[in-house]
């Protein structure tokens, strides 16, 4: 390596707290040392390279970083822009011990990026970059600037250390009550003391077993050991694959089976997301007594509350998720295409997976074959179960998370049966949580995002699987980002203990169909009957904001162009004169008819600023024939007028001076759930359509309203 000595400069790498990597950076490129995670030896240097990406993390951005810094000015600036792509801001001080000195630097944020890196500055010099994530953060950091870094938190003393290499133990088979085979790799750390037992880590996964162990190993090097699993049907295991159905069972059974192994003390804890959550509570309800700590990440949660069939509908959204599952083996890439519309056109639906992926799919066929939440779909339905469930639980969602209603079921289970250890952190953050500043139109605050999530998840562990005492489960056991005053907020309780229920009623003149038309909201009960028609038309659908290929189905976006349709009702309040904070469920209680059979009912909240920009924040949707029960359908009676009552997702949001609060009516979500023909028929087999004439009554007897969860300011409007 033909470099002067003044021209390198050296940076660690550091993954959950645990070193993984050593940095040369130098104008040539750069160069990474390895660390075996499995020996702990070390590699040989290896390089030129600016493209290579080490666990996550962007070394073409670390090299610009560090290339560029002497062109900064990093002393008296509030903003900087690196290259032309990476835009930070001066965001929060920093104080630690470097080499026996305290010394000052500062956090800039990273404004822009899809997937930001924030920097870490003392004087004119670059010491740091943080990369935050849901699973995992990183830190790269120049040796002896750690303790201005999140690494700062990990070098606690109650903290398990990562002290110990990994043996890989191999793949076990092992035989679920039905004798189905589940394919189970066990990772143990090395060299601990002969018959010595030890808690474990289970994940469940139908991803694949194999992919993205780094993200948990860390586990095992701080005394754990480790089980990854593939589930039923899924890569290397044994069965059929229908999703959900078959995780009660398979979930309880395998952690049964890791506690009676040699190296285990009985205590199993769970971990993962989405998926990956979901099998948590499954395994939670099958009550077994060895599960004793869950991280549940963005969690799935029953069928007709989150997926595949939320208020009854058939969810269009859930196609990219199941073109990754398509195969055997899962395709991350097969969700990419351009042909989503055509696609989530044809009919009848049971004929899609032909059309996307050239095959029938077993459980989509099964799927369709089970309209109503009979029995097949309260095998999925863990909260049935939930007196079993009594377990050490540390939730994270977000507002944008499209599973959601998933963490909304888990919480309140758990409240409602008065369980303990139970906390709750809720972001500004999609599925994909705690990645990104800025979703469409839509910017937070820069510190939207934690460094210490990943902290969070150890430090549970060790208090509920090893004992330590550390105080996870103590003080304010709620966290929640309030949208639009971006600042965090703690509480005991979720909802917040100050939620005000405020009725905002619907009102109009008979024209409430576009955003210049005069649909109202009134804290006043309108006196007079009025009726808000429009007509729906299946095949024209209103469109829902979201790109199929992102696999993000709940994004906030502006749907002041969605309004002008003729088939969307809207209904805004005047200016608001003071700032209004809601933070908690939102529900709509209307009354409506059609002249068809059956059709849908979307209900959206939205925030509206000076400019006329409506921005979702909330929103629900149910089949009319299950407004009673999911269980079975009740066809309407044409024209007749029945009353629905829609839950509609959290959020927390500030509603600032000037804005207006508005509620969307229509009957369609175009992406996300497939349009309802209006038929009543089965939606399996059915290629025909029925144009409706929808009406949304308020005003008199019929009391139409959405009700805010308000926890500051008033609705001080007529």
């Amino acid at each position: 390596m033909n470099n002067k000595k003044h021209e390198l400069q050296s940076y660690a790498c550091y993954g959950a707290g645990i070193h993984l990597a050593d940095l040369e950076i130098t104008e040539q490129g750069l160069f990474i040392k390895k660390r075996d995670l499995y020996t702990n030896a070390w590699g040989e240097l290896q390089g030129p390279t600016d493209t290579t990406d080490l666990l996550g993390v962007s070394l073409q951005q670390l090299w610009q970083c560090v290339v560029e810094q002497k062109d900064l000015d990093l002393v008296n600036s509030e903003e900087i822009l690196l290259g032309t792509d990476y835009q930070y801001s001066r965001y929060l001080k920093v104080t630690g011990d470097v080499k026996g000195k305290i010394t000052e630097g500062w956090i800039w944020a990273s404004r822009k990026a899809k997937f930001p890196v924030d920097l870490v500055t003392v004087a004119e010099k670059i010491i740091a970059l943080i990369i935050p994530g849901r699973n995992q953060g990183f830190v790269v950091v120049k040796p002896g600037y750690e303790k201005l870094t999140p690494l700062k938190e990990w070098q606690e003393d109650n903290i398990s250390p990562a002290e110990f290499g990994v043996n890989f133990k191999g793949t076990s088979l092992v035989a679920m009550r039905d004798g189905v085979k589940l394919a189970t790799d066990v990772y143990l750390p090395a060299k601990v003391a002969e018959n010595a037992k030890i808690p474990a880590i289970l994940i469940r996964t139908p991803y694949g077993k194999g992919g993205g162990v780094e993200t948990w190993i860390g586990f095992v090097k701080r005394g754990y050991a480790l089980v990854i699993q593939d589930v039923r049907g899924r890569e290397d295991s044994e069965g059929a694959w229908i999703p959900f159905v078959n995780e009660i069972d398979d979930g309880g059974d395998t952690v049964e089976w890791v506690a009676r192994q040699k190296w285990c003390d009985g205590q199993v804890g769970m971990i993962g997301g989405s998926y990956l959550g979901y099998v948590q509570w499954a395994a939670a309800a099958s009550g077994t007594p060895h599960l004793k700590a869950l991280v549940s990440l963005v969690t799935a949660g029953s069928p007709f509350v989150d997926m595949p069939r939320r208020g009854g509908t058939y969810q269009s959204g859930v196609l990219s998720w199941a073109a990754m599952v398509a195969e055997k083996r899962t395709n991350f890439q097969a969700l990419e295409r351009d042909d989503w519309e055509e696609i989530l056109a044809h009919r009848p639906l049971k004929d899609i997976p032909r059309k996307a992926f050239g095959k029938d799919l077993y459980f989509w066929d099964q799927w369709m074959q089970h309209p109503h939440n009979d029995e097949f779909w309260q095998r999925a339905d863990y909260t049935l179960q939930g007196e079993k469930i009594d377990i050490p639980s540390l939730l994270v969602s977000g507002w944008y998370d499209d599973n959601g209603m998933g963490t909304t079921q888990a919480w309140e289970m758990n409240q409602n049966n008065k369980r303990k250890n139970q906390r709750l952190v809720l972001g500004p953050w999609l599925h994909k949580s705690n990645s990104t500043r800025v979703i469409n139109e839509v910017e937070f605050g820069n510190n939207a995002l934690r460094y210490d999530l990943d902290l969070l998840y150890l430090q549970w562990f060790d208090r509920f699987l090893k004992g330590i005492v550390n105080g996870v489960e103590q003080g304010n056991i709620v966290e929640y980002y309030v949208v639009g005053e971006n600042q965090w907020r703690t509480d005991q309780e979720w909802p917040p203990h100050n939620v005000v229920l405020k009725r905002l009623y619907l009102d109009s003149h008979g024209d409430a169909r576009t955003s210049q038309g005069k649909g109202t909201l009134t804290r006043e009960i309108p006196q007079n009957k009025e009726e808000d028609p429009f007509i729906y038309d299946p095949t024209n659908p209103c469109p829902y904001l979201i790109d199929v290929s992102e696999n993000e189905c709940s994004v906030p976006d502006n749907y002041n162009k969605v309004e002008e349709r003729d088939d969307v009702l809207v209904y805004t309040t005047p200016p608001l004169d003071q700032e209004v904070i809601i933070a908690g469920d939102v529900y709509a209680e209307f009354y409506a008819s059609t002249c068809a059979p059956d059709t849908d009912w979307v209900v959206r909240l939205t925030d509206v600023d000076e400019k006329g920009n409506s921005i979702r924040l909330s929103d629900g949707i149910i089949r009319a024939k299950y407004r009673n029960s999911y269980q079975e359908e009740n066809l309407l009676e044409p024209h007749s007028i029945a009353k629905y009552r829609i839950r509609m997702t959290r959020i927390a949001n500030m509603f600032k001076k000037g804005h207006r609060i508005r509620v969307e009516i229509t009957s369609s979500a175009d992406k996300q759930s497939f349009p309802n023909a209006n038929t009543g028929n089965d939606p399996w087999e059915d290629v025909e359509v029925i144009i409706a004439i929808q009406k949304v009554h308020h005003g008199g007897k019929y009391q139409s309203f959405i009700e805010l969860p308000i926890i500051a300011g008033e609705l001080a409007i007529k």
